[in-house]
């Protein structure tokens, strides 16, 4: 093969090298040269916010490892992944999206980082976010405006916008995000790729800044399931640094790449849940609703049975079991206290004039109490989220769907100029992303089509506590069905 750096894949890397076509260092000098060219000028995406200065010496190791030896070091070996600035990374600046942390550098990296190197892979960069992931935008005090590659006056999404917009950009191979309420789906949906929101806990999130600790979920953003399969397997596994990951040990050992099977969706029945749906008088949501339209046609010619489903009381259980400003102060203001970092709460940031003025969300944090239990509804809203899980359940149960579909977002990107003006917010913009959060269901956006002006539009298939592998197979099935994944035109091959 003739190899090509743009939408290449982790398969392709690794033919390419034994081959003799590519080396690791060959791979990091390319992304490289690619952030220079479309990141740092050019459309200035702005999605980065560090590159590692060790990435060529790290592909050399490999290099020459790989030459002794005539082994992969692993399943990533050379792979140059471009990761979320929420994930500590030993030697290298992580700021958590905020200014305030400017200068801080862990002295050990996060295990979801620590798992990544052991298995090959080569940190290239970490990637913008929103201060302390507390917007669906991409603001950052750190970082600025990151910008979306399919139209540079729109929002590449949050919180792990920086991530959406640098694997959809050829900036990297694959990337990793962080989901607390959609911030792996929406920008995935936004930024024309598939990224997962697995069942909390089944990866770890030990070295990660939290924002709602038993609802947040690391995970992988790809160009195609397959190298999200393949990601996946890397990253899940039981951490003593983190309890949550009693889940994987729940979910027990499962090969995700070896699951894949283009005939998913024969025989299964899709739940589709179109009370999800945005207003078909708006034109604009309208677009999207016809996308679904489209996508459950596919299914249905691929032999899947589709049903409507109805959830009792959807919006209700979305509102009363959002535990953000209750939760996360605490969480947050736990983590900083045990690190060596500039400023230890998000108060002290808050008033120091620290965070991005546009994320209104991180106000409401400050505002929020200390102490999660003096709010003297705190245990129901916690224990909501166990009612609203089962009342989705029962739903599917009730028409034999293990799957349920719907659009990520009602809407595809903002323009930056609606933002800056208001028009949406963290709290008003009609995201789907938080029924799968806000229930600790996994669930997967995958493209679904663009919009005529050329908007990138994710469909969500949210799936059974611990049944990722079924899940990721049926976004497999539905992604070699349609092919919806190009590259952005503003990003072209160099």
């Amino acid at each position: 093969m003739t190899f090509k750096l743009e939408e290449t894949t982790i398969s392709n890397i690794h033919m390419a090298i034994r081959d003799g076509e590519v080396s690791a260092v060959d791979l990091v000098d390319g992304y490289l040269a690619r952030i220079a060219t479309y990141d740092k000028a050019g459309p200035n995406l702005n999605s980065i916010i560090t590159v590692n200065a060790s990435a060529r010496e790290d592909a050399a190791r490999l290099d020459a490892a790989y030459a002794r030896t005539g082994e992969f070091s692993g399943p990533l070996h050379g792979v140059p992944i471009v990761v979320k600035d929420q994930a500590e990374t030993e030697g290298l600046m992580t700021t958590f999206g905020c200014v305030a942390m400017d200068g801080y550098v862990p002295e050990k990296d996060a295990t979801a980082i620590a798992k990544l190197r052991d298995a090959g892979a080569i940190i290239l960069a970490k990637t913008a976010m929103p201060d302390f992931a507390t917007s669906w935008f991409g603001y950052s005090s750190m970082a600025g405006e990151t910008k979306n590659p399919y139209d540079l006056a729109h929002d590449p999404g949050g919180s792990s916008g920086g991530t959406g917009a640098a694997v959809a950009a050829n900036l990297g191979t694959i990337g990793v995000g962080e989901d607390t309420g959609g911030s792996i789906r929406l920008p995935s949906s936004f930024d024309n790729l598939v990224g997962l929101k697995v069942t909390p806990g089944l990866i770890s999130r030990a070295g990660m800044s939290p924002l709602v600790v038993f609802q947040d979920s690391a995970g992988p953003m790809c160009r195609t399931v397959e190298d999200l399969a393949r990601l996946l397997n890397v990253l899940v596994g039981f951490d003593p640094a983190d309890p949550f990951t009693a889940t994987a040990v729940i979910a027990g050992p499962v090969d995700y790449q070896a699951r894949l099977n283009i005939e998913q969706l024969k025989g299964q029945t899709i739940g589709v849940l179109r009370q999800s749906f945005g207003d078909p008088s708006d034109p604009v949501a309208a677009e999207v609703n016809a996308l679904m339209e489209q996508a459950l046609a596919v299914m249905r010619g691929a032999g899947a049975n589709t049903v409507d489903v109805e959830i009792p009381d959807l919006d209700y259980y979305v509102e009363y079991t959002s535990l953000y400003v209750t939760r996360s102060r605490h969480d947050i203001d736990a983590f900083l206290d045990s690190r060596p970092v500039p400023m230890k709460k998000i108060k002290d940031i808050y008033d120091a004039g620290k965070i991005h003025p546009a994320i209104e969300l991180f106000e409401m944090l400050v505002e929020g109490p200390e102490n999660p239990l003096s709010d003297p509804e705190y245990y129901q809203r916690y224990t909501a989220r166990e009612v609203f899980q089962r009342s989705i359940i029962n739903e599917m149960a009730k028409v034999g769907a293990s799957t349920l579909v719907f659009p990520t977002t009602q809407i595809p990107s903002p323009s930056r100029a609606d933002l800056d003006a208001g028009k949406w917010t963290t709290f008003t913009y009609p995201t789907n992303t938080l029924i799968a959060a806000q229930s600790w269901l996994p669930a997967i956006s995958v493209p679904a089509g663009f919009s005529q002006a050329g908007l990138p539009v994710g469909i969500e298939m949210m799936g059974l506590p611990y049944n990722e592998a079924s899940l990721v197979s049926l976004a497999y099935a539905f992604e070699q069905l349609t092919h919806h994944r190009r590259p952005p035109a503003s990003t072209p091959e160099i």
